[in-house]
């Protein structure tokens, strides 16, 4: 729901008293405004004389003592806090931090965010932040390039004196990670589905173009897994697999190509693209260049973050982040010994540390059928 005007400002206000100074990017986020409408908000304000703006920041006014601020509404009563580090609260992690936030509202906890942007050692000054302030419990998705910590990477995770939950990351055998409880989608499952799915339409030879991002090691793993299982023709890897530092208009570039020599070679017929907003971009290239969607080349997205609304909607997987938020939260509520509301347990709203077993829990995406993929795949 938005905020009215006079909402903004006090909200405002209420931040800038109590910090002093906030970076203005910074504080849109956290009130989940646009810079614009926030930098319009914080005009108004230093022209009153309420706040100052100095480099791209606005602080407390000089000279003026930062009275403190107006009695907020009370705490749960069991005063639980439970923080989360997350890269950003945009596009993907939007619906996971959703989730997470309704799941520990439910409980009558609270829940505080801190974002990592993927900077380096950022993950561990906000957790280091959120546990100064009271978080009584850690969800946590580092920013692992490839979705799990290299060698002596993410022992910080391990170390802390709360419980944590990696949220949509995982730790190999053998690293001290692995013992942590976690709750991720299962995007190995989701590329074999499509694979699955576009081999039942009679597709044999299937091409994977992935972007390099922390979901990629495990898209190509059920690919590759489901290729194998249903004897499909091996298709070669694109070339942006060997090329993640590259731009991404170069990147662009060498798919549009991949996919394009791919069909002409006659044997291809068909592509699952991460994410579906390359697809959107991609697929009116690859119509330019005489390859038609989906009678030339039949498609599956993977996101279904804005699959739906391409010209020509688009097949998509569709990893339910809601539910990994969920479900994240209940597991660490669950380790901090708080049953949900409603659940008929007399000692709903309680605390104290739970010593059951640890646990990973995958969340299996799911198939959303539209036009992209075609029909059944002409016999060669």
């Amino acid at each position: 729901m938005r905020l009215h005007v006079d909402q903004r400002h006090e909200r405002v206000l209420e931040l800038v008293r109590e910090r002093g100074s906030l970076r203005v990017a910074e504080l849109a986020e956290e009130l989940g405004m646009s810079a614009v409408t926030l930098r319009r908000d914080v005009e108004a304000l230093a022209a009153q004389g309420l706040v100052e703006r100095l480099h791209g920041a606005v602080v407390w006014p000089t000279g003026q003592s930062r009275p403190a601020p107006a009695p907020a509404a009370a705490p749960p009563a069991e005063g639980l806090v439970v923080g989360m580090v997350v890269p950003t609260t945009e596009y993907y992690y939007a619906d996971v931090v959703r989730g997470a936030r309704q799941t520990v509202e439910a409980a009558g906890a609270r829940l505080t965010i801190g974002l990592s942007r993927y900077l380096p050692d950022e993950d561990a000054a906000q957790a280091r932040r959120l546990l100064s302030t009271g978080a009584d419990g850690l969800l946590l998705t580092p920013s692992w390039e490839r979705g799990c910590p290299e060698r002596g990477e993410g022992l910080w995770a391990v170390e802390q004196e709360v419980p944590v939950v990696l949220v949509e990351r995982s730790a190999p055998l053998g690293h001290p990670a692995a013992g942590l409880d976690r709750v991720r989608s299962d995007h190995a499952h989701g590329a074999a589905e499509a694979v699955a799915h576009l081999a039942g339409l009679g597709h044999r030879a299937i091409a994977l173009a992935v972007q390099d991002s922390p979901t990629a090691p495990r898209l190509r793993v059920g690919y590759r897994a489901a290729v194998e299982a249903l004897g499909l023709t091996p298709v070669s890897a694109a070339p942006l697999d060997d090329a993640p530092s590259r731009s991404e208009a170069k990147r662009f570039e060498r798919t549009l190509e991949y996919l394009c020599e791919a069909v002409a070679s006659g044997n291809v017929t068909a592509a699952i693209v991460h994410s579906d907003a390359d697809a959107i971009v991609l697929i009116p290239r690859l119509q330019a260049r005489g390859v038609r969607v989906p009678e030339d080349l039949a498609v599956i997205a993977y996101d279904d973050e804005v699959a739906g609304l391409a010209d020509l909607p688009l097949t998509a997987v569709a990893p339910d982040k809601h539910a990994v938020g969920v479900a994240a939260a209940r597991l660490l509520l669950d380790r901090l010994g708080v049953t949900e509301p409603g659940a008929g347990d007399p000692r709903a709203g309680e605390t104290g540390r739970s010593s059951a077993a640890r646990r990973h829990l995958d969340i299996l995406p799911s198939l959303r059928i539209r036009v992209s993929c075609g029909a059944v795949a002409a016999a060669p």
